[in-house]
């Protein structure tokens, strides 16, 4: 395949990578066209995978992909290559795998056993999400700063990364692909549109959106959530709920909503903001 490239146009920059790890800088691609190059990464493990497919593209750059159609993963009867691993979608699931992973999806259309889809790298943020979570944490929505640092939280005044490394959550600021890969902590938003401010999101966006991450807690099984947040909870969940761990718990799992960490919250000292998300990482509410 790289010398057919070649072949094609001999400037054509040619790399052998794993999709699971891709070797590019941030937004150093203007486009991607993976055709079937996505079939052999198992089910929780796509989700990462397209992340760093996020990552790497400029946003508005734009994405064909294909996968093939059906349910389930594993080796194929008969294969001409035994041993081959091969992973399924019906086209549900793999619009919001797409929508998780930071791009609009513009269509997806069957045909035969395959599945194309065609969409955008959009200005927002991925989920960092997969198998083995201990804590999910889960905020409102991507501010454009965020959206345009590449991780979660990024405000100048925002003070979630300091208060997640002092309470344990993560080992190192700014980086949400280190604290999944080595602190086992997801990332997601309720709602993945960027705004400037959370008041531009509404009440349908939280609630649709509390849905989509509902079906990621039943599928990914975290050890327990914490919504960063008590607007999106109120609107999406309960009205009355306040701080602490929800007594009907999200998705199968143990379920805490704390304070938001903006700035403009200050009501809430970051002492405070520390002990609720230890109190989260203590993985200690139950699901009624």
């Amino acid at each position: 395949m790289l010398d057919l490239a070649g072949e094609a146009d001999a400037r054509a920059l040619r790399v052998r990578a794993d999709v699971e790890a891709l070797p590019f800088a941030d937004r150093s691609l203007g486009g991607a066209w993976a055709r079937n190059s996505y079939l052999h990464v198992s089910r929780q493990c796509m989700p990462l995978a397209l992340a760093r497919l996020h990552w790497s593209l400029a946003p508005g750059a734009p994405l064909m992909l294909s996968v093939t159609r059906g349910d389930g993963e594993g080796a194929w009867p008969n294969d001409d290559f035994p041993g081959r691993f091969f992973c399924n979608w019906q086209p549900d699931r793999l619009r919001e795998l797409l929508v998780g992973a930071g791009f609009d999806v513009e269509r997806i259309e069957p045909d035969g056993d395959t599945l194309y889809a065609s969409a955008t790298r959009a200005r927002t943020l991925p989920d960092t999400v997969g198998p083995g979570m201990g804590l999910l944490v889960c905020g409102l929505n991507p501010s454009e700063v965020a959206a345009d640092a590449g991780f979660g939280f990024a405000g100048a005044t925002n003070r979630f990364w300091a208060a997640a490394l002092e309470a344990g959550v993560v080992t190192k600021a700014r980086d949400p692909l280190h604290a999944f890969v080595h602190d086992r902590a997801g990332m997601t938003d309720l709602v993945k549109r960027a705004t400037p401010r959370a008041s531009a999101i509404a009440p349908v966006e939280y609630r649709d959106g509390a849905e989509r991450v509902r079906r990621m807690v039943e599928w990914l099984k975290p050890a327990a959530v914490c919504f960063v947040g008590l607007d999106g909870w109120r609107i999406a969940v309960d009205r009355r709920a306040g701080p602490g761990w929800q007594p009907a718990g999200f998705g199968g799992a143990p379920a805490y909503v704390m304070p938001s960490t903006s700035g403009l919250n200050a009501r809430t000292s970051r002492a405070e903001l520390v002990a609720h998300l230890q109190a989260a990482l203590s993985g200690e509410g139950s699901v009624a």
